[in-house]
Order: C-alpha cells, then sequence, then structure tokens
C-alpha cells in the first residue's frame, strides 16, 4: 500500500510540471512589467515623466505585467487541467476538457451560495461584499466571484476528475441512453460530483481561511519570533494560494504597524515604507515596517538558486539536460523578480520534507533580517529588481542592505548542502530522477532482435516486444493483475491454460514459472521498464489485436539470437567480490531461477559483513523500489545483477540503505548499499546473495576465480 500511495504521489508531481513549465517565463513578465508600472516606484526615482502613465515605456511593461499576471491569475484552472491530464490514463484530452467544467461548476456553486447568502453583491459591473467578510478570501476565478482556493482548488478538481474519468471513460450504458456512455459520460459525472463539492467546499474553506486571518494579530507584538512565525507561515501558505490573505493586512492595513511620516498618519508596512522612501528627511528605514517584507531577499535571491543546483546535481545523467533548462530558468525566475512558485512546485509535492525545511528557512530569513535590522522595501516581491532599487541605490546606511549578501550567500550553500544530501539519503523523486527511461536499456539480445524485426517489417505494432509478451499470457482479457519484482514479471491471469510459454520465451524472456494462475515470466534486471512498456501497450489501441502475430514473428528472436557482431562487446573483463562472506555455488542457491541459471551465470555469496560493493567501474542501470537489488553496467557490455536475498522483495525495502541511483557512474570499490543481516534473517529470509552476469550468452566463458571465505575487492569473475 506504501509503494502505491507514493507511486501515486509521483505521478501527481510529474503531472505538475505541465502547468509549471510556463510559470519561469510568466514570472519574469509579471516581475519586470510590475515592478516598472509602480507609481510609487516610479515618483520615488524621478521617473513618472519618462515611464509614467501615457508613455511608450509604459505601455510595454503595461502589457508585459498583463501578460504574466494572466497566468498567476489562472493557476488554479491551468493546475486542474495539468493533474487530469498527467493522472489520466487514456483519452486525456476528454480528462482537460472534464476537468475545465468541473472547476466551472465547483466555483460557481460557491458563487451563487455566496450570493445567496449575503456575502456578494454582483450589480452589472459593480461588486460589493459584506461588511464581516475578510480582505482577500473573495477573489474573482475567470470572472466567477468565489472563496480564495489558489492552487489547491485546481489540484482538488484536477485529482477528482482523473479518478471519475480513469473509472467511467470506457463506461457501457443502456441502449436507451448509450449516447451519453464511453467518454461522453466524463464530463457528466464530473459536473455532478462537483455541483456537491462545490457545496462542500463553501461550508469548510472559510474555516481554513478564518485560521489563517487570525494568526495576524498575535504576531504583530511577537518580537524576533513572531517575526520568525511570519515568514514560516507566510511560506507554508503558498500551495494554499492563501499567503495574500495573511501578508495584505501586515502591508496595507494597521496589522502591519502604524507610523507618522512628514506629518501623516499611514498604516501598513508597505505604506511606511514607501511614505519613508518619498521623504527627503529619512535617515533610516523602519524595520518595523520592513520585517514584514526583507526576508524574502536572501530567500529568493540565494537560498532558492541553491536548492535549485542541488536538484539539478542529483539528477540523472541522462536528464541533466532537460531539468536543467527548467530549474535554470525557474532559479533565474526567482532571483530576478523574486517569483518562487516555478521553482518551489518543482519540489512541493514530490518532496514535501523539502518544502518543510524551505518554510523553516523562509521563517529564519526574516528573523534575520529583523535581527541585522534590514530595513529594505518591495513593490512586489523579493528580487534582485527591488534590492537594487529599494535597498542598494537607498545607500547601505538608510537599509543595511549588505546583511542581505552576507545571510544570502550562507543561505545558498544551506540549501544546497541540505537539499542535495536529503535527496540523495532519501532517494527523494525531485525532477530527472524519476524511475521511468527515455529509452530503455533491454536486457537481452533477443529482445533487441524482435524489436529490430518489428521495425523492419515482421510485425507491424510499434511495441512488437509486448505484443508478444501480451499474446503468450493470453491476451489483455486474461490478465487480472501485473506487476513485478527484482528480476520477474509477476500475473495472475484468469486462465492459466492460455500461457503459452514459447511466446514469451520469444519475447525475451529467459524463463516462464506457472504455478496454477501465477505466473513468473523472467526478464532480468530490466523487468520494470519491460512491465512499464506493457502496461502502455496493453492501454492502446494496438491490443487488441495482438491475434495478428503470425509464427514466423514469434519466432524471429530465437531465431536471430545468435547473431551477434563479435565487434559489438570486447569479450575480457574482470569482476571482484561485492561483499565479504563465504562463496556459494550458482547450483546451490536455494531458488531455481539463480540455480538453474535462468537469470545467466555466476556465483552467489553468503555475506558476513552487510555492505556491497561495485565490482568494477560501471554505472547503474537501475536500483529497484524495493531496493534488495541493483542492475548494473559495464563500458564493455556487461550487464550484472547483484541480488541481496532470496525472496527478498517482500521486505519492500525494509533493512536496506541504498547509497546510489540511477544513472550514477561509480569507480570499482564504491559502496551500493547497506544492508542488515541479522534483520533480514529475523524475518525469516535468507540472505544469499546471487552476483548474475545477465548476457552469459555474449562470452564464451566465466570462470570463477573464488572459493571458500573471500573479502570484498576479492578476485571473483573473469569474463572471457
Amino acid at each position: 500500500m506504501k509503494d502505491k500511495i507514493f507511486g501515486v504521489l509521483q505521478r501527481v508531481g510529474r503531472s505538475f510540471m505541465l502547468p509549471i513549465a510556463i510559470l519561469p517565463v510568466a514570472g519574469l513578465l509579471l516581475g519586470i512589467g510590475g515592478s516598472f508600472t509602480n507609481l510609487n516606484m516610479l515618483e520615488a526615482y524621478g521617473l513618472l515623466d519618462a515611464m509614467g502613465p501615457g508613455t511608450v515605456w509604459n505601455t510595454i511593461f503595461s502589457v508585459m505585467s498583463a501578460a504574466g499576471n494572466i497566468v498567476f491569475a489562472n493557476l488554479p484552472l491551468l493546475f486542474a487541467m495539468g493533474v487530469a491530464i498527467g493522472m489520466a490514463k487514456k483519452e486525456k484530452a476528454v480528462a482537460a476538457m472534464a476537468s475545465v467544467i468541473a472547476f466551472l461548476i465547483m466555483n460557481t456553486v460557491i458563487s451563487q451560495l455566496l450570493q445567496l447568502a449575503g456575502k456578494v453583491v454582483i450589480d452589472g459591473n459593480n461588486v460589493t461584499y459584506s461588511k464581516d467578510v475578510l480582505a482577500g478570501t473573495i477573489t474573482s476565478v475567470l470572472g466567477i466571484q468565489s472563496l480564495q482556493m489558489g492552487v489547491f482548488g485546481g489540484i482538488i478538481v484536477g485529482l477528482g476528475v482523473a479518478a471519475l474519468h480513469n473509472k467511467f471513460y470506457n463506461i457501457k450504458l443502456p441502449q436507451v441512453l448509450s449516447f451519453f456512455g464511453g467518454t461522453r459520460f466524463v464530463p457528466i459525472i464530473s459536473a455532478m460530483v462537483y455541483l456537491v463539492v462545490g457545496v462542500i467546499m463553501y461550508f469548510l474553506w472559510p474555516v481554513i481561511q478564518n485560521g489563517i486571518y487570525s494568526l495576524g494579530g498575535a504576531i504583530q507584538n511577537s518580537g524576533y519570533a513572531g517575526t520568525f512565525i511570519y515568514g514560516l507561515i507566510e511560506r507554508a501558505l503558498i500551495p494554499f494560494g492563501l499567503h495574500h490573505v495573511f501578508y495584505l493586512p501586515f502591508w496595507q492595513t494597521a496589522v502591519g504597524g502604524t507610523m507618522t511620516v512628514a506629518g501623516q498618519v499611514v498604516n501598513g508596512a508597505q505604506n511606511i515604507f514607501f511614505a519613508q522612501l518619498a521623504d527627503p528627511s529619512t535617515t533610516e528605514f523602519a524595520v518595523s515596517a520592513t520585517r514584514f517584507m526583507s526576508g524574502k531577499f536572501p530567500l529568493m535571491i540565494f537560498g532558492l538558486p541553491g536548492a535549485a543546483l542541488a536538484m539539478y546535481t542529483c539528477a540523472k545523467s541522462k536528464k541533466k539536460k532537460v531539468v536543467g533548462g527548467l530549474l535554470l530558468s525557474a532559479a533565474l525566475t526567482s532571483m530576478i523578480t523574486g517569483i518562487t512558485e516555478p521553482i518551489e512546485f518543482t519540489f512541493l509535492f514530490v518532496a514535501p520534507l523539502l518544502y518543510v525545511i524551505h518554510c523553516i528557512f523562509a521563517g529564519a530569513a526574516y528573523m534575520f533580517m529583523h535581527i541585522f535590522n534590514v530595513g529594505v522595501g518591495m513593490t512586489f516581491s523579493g528580487g534582485l529588481i527591488d534590492l537594487t532599487l529599494f535597498g542598494v541605490l537607498q545607500g547601505n546606511s538608510k537599509t543595511h542592505w549588505i546583511w542581505v549578501v552576507i545571510v544570502g550567500l550562507f543561505y545558498f550553500a544551506a540549501y544546497f548542502l541540505i537539499f542535495r544530501a536529503l535527496i540523495k539519503k532519501m532517494d527523494l523523486k525531485t525532477p530527472g530522477r524519476e524511475s521511468d527511461y527515455e529509452e530503455p536499456k533491454l536486457f537481452t539480445r533477443a529482445d533487441v532482435n524482435a524489436r529490430k524485426e518489428g521495425q523492419q517489417g515482421g510485425t507491424t505494432f510499434s511495441d512488437p516486444t509486448s505484443a508478444l509478451i501480451l499474446k503468450g499470457l493470453g491476451g489483455k482479457g486474461n490478465l487480472s493483475d501485473v506487476d513485478c519484482c527484482a528480476t520477474r514479471l509477476r500475473v495472475t491471469v484468469v486462465d492459466g491454460t492460455k500461457i503459452d510459454k514459447d511466446i514469451l520465451k520469444a519475447s525475451g524472456a529467459a524463463g516462464v514459472i506457472a504455478k496454477g494462475n501465477g505466473i513468473q515470466v523472467i526478464y532480468g534486471p530490466q523487468v520494470t521498464v519491460i512491465k512499464s512498456n506493457l502496461e502502455d501497450f496493453i492501454a492502446s489501441p494496438e491490443s487488441d489485436h495482438i491475434d495478428e502475430i503470425g509464427k514466423e514473428e514469434e519466432n524471429t528472436a530465437q531465431e536471430q539470437a545468435e547473431e551477434i557482431d563479435p565487434a559489438e562487446i570486447e569479450k575480457a573483463e574482470d569482476l571482484v567480490c561485492a561483499l565479504t562472506g563465504e562463496i556459494v555455488p550458482i547450483e546451490e542457491v536455494e531458488d531455481d531461477v539463480f540455480s538453474q541459471k535462468i537469470l545467466g551465470d555466476g556465483i552467489a555469496v553468503e555475506p558476513t559483513v552487510g555492505k556491497v560493493f561495485a565490482p568494477c567501474d560501471c554505472t547503474v542501470d537501475n536500483v529497484f523500489d524495493t531496493k534488495h537489488a541493483i542492475a548494473l553496467s559495464t563500458e564493455k557490455g556487461a550487464n550484472i545483477l547483484i541480488h541481496i536475498g532470496i525472496d527478498t522483495v517482500k521486505l519492500e525495502g525494509k533493512y536496506y540503505d541504498v547509497k546510489v541511483s540511477d544513472g550514477d557512474k561509480i569507480k570499482k570499490g564504491d559502496l551500493l548499499v547497506e544492508f542488515d543481516i541479522d534483520g533480514i534473517k529475523g524475518e525469516g529470509y535468507k540472505v544469499t546473495t546471487p552476483i548474475i552476469i545477465c548476457n552469459t550468452d555474449d562470452y564464451s566463458d566465466i570462470v570463477k576465480c573464488a572459493s571458500g571465505k573471500v573479502k570484498a575487492g576479492d578476485k571473483l569473475l573473469e569474463l572471457r
């Protein structure tokens, strides 16, 4: 259950990438345009004549600001669509349309209830709120007066619609209603469900909003501790879209302080700062006001770019180019404009622990700026634009802006080191660390040839390997459940007599074990990729036509299995022992898959020390989700599987601490895994560890060079 929940969360996280991708560009447009159309800023710097209303520059920056703002103003809808598209298994366009309908209906229901309760009065183009409505709790959503739910409103819609879509997109209705069946039913059921959800949210969401607003008064008079809490809460509310509800009273009302400036009483932290900015007699800006703003600068200019660099360095090598573009643009957006959502949303949902740490750092940043009397205010957010205009250009004596840089450098290092350590230690699936393969590396030459034959006309299927597997399993109507462990496709079928082992072996399987309706098809360490490809194929229309595969295509792989170009592989390589313990001949391992060499030849070790080291210089092809097995490959072509324990897939990763990740380049002797021998044995499992050469057929001989007791690093195998 834990793994399934984690898998769903990863899918949710990946679905966020679609709307997130537009945020960096939108952030730059909004940040630059918003800053240079702010009348207070233009007046303070004497730029009203050159860049004020009516000028060409004002027109340009106004258009930029509007173009960026429209994206952020409609983030809830973008997330509703993005999550629905990402989570839908098929017919994704229908899911997107249904999410828009559900989103509109939910907010319309809320709007209507607000009007019936007298909280909102709409008279033509005029909208007024009752006196008991807290500022910022009601907003316009696509022109609909609704509760401010932020991106969480969109996510609630996206997840719900995706669940409804996956359940009903192929529903069959009675003949008289058949027109409304299938995909047409999805928008219908989504509309009905979210009518009810709208009613629920009308009553539930204000409770959350009121709780947040009530914190403001307590923070104002609580010194450094209050400043820390303010910063922590402000950042924690970003995902809910409620941070505006929280900080606006501090910026614009007496909640943020009252001060007499140039003979005028001014309320609100931001208003106080700009009043002092316009007052020539100001010698030092009031920190009592700027403490609600200045904490953003070290966080946004230094901290989050450090987090971006950490995520980039932890990404798999083959994904760094794509991930680098996303993270670089998000980091620059944060640094220049102070728009942080593009980078925060890259780790918020896939690694919430990192966001918790981020919120704590945010609170500390505000507190440090308060302690060091930093008096830098802002028009929009804490980027370089506002720091330059309202900090550097005002002079250090008035703002003490230099502390932003000093604290910021520390923040950059802290974010980078802490994020990187936790991502590696906990295998957090930040961008570029997802388990899916861009181009799977298949485990047998037969599988490669089967695919090549398919491309050359032997079969018209886009994925001939999956087609063979599905036919060998008796078709998708014969499947009850499809799963896998480290090396085996584990399938539950309806009728075991429909299994065709010859076809399965033609697909590249090293062996097939059938026990009643439980089928195990052994493919080796790349089985997770094979399973993923099979599931995609089953979901495609092609899977309905597997009977078109003829005997000639079924036998293609086996006929060509020996046709290997000798130039492809150098057939000489040495491996050292990966563990300390006692050698066990592979034939004596208490598992038929290993002892009968179905996966390939090799040797096993009964370990006495719970550490596994790299047997050679190699690349980590796959660390299995259950952490009990690692697939490696060398530059000379050896495919190596280290399987720690027998049947230990059932432990689901318990007692294992993996030190490497998919795509890592490692050297001989590097530590790969630590495991608890006593813990594993205490659960009733053996720790015998086979070390298998999965592409044994590519070698003329595999010589065992060790026996008896061995230490990690002793010569173990010679591949000839």
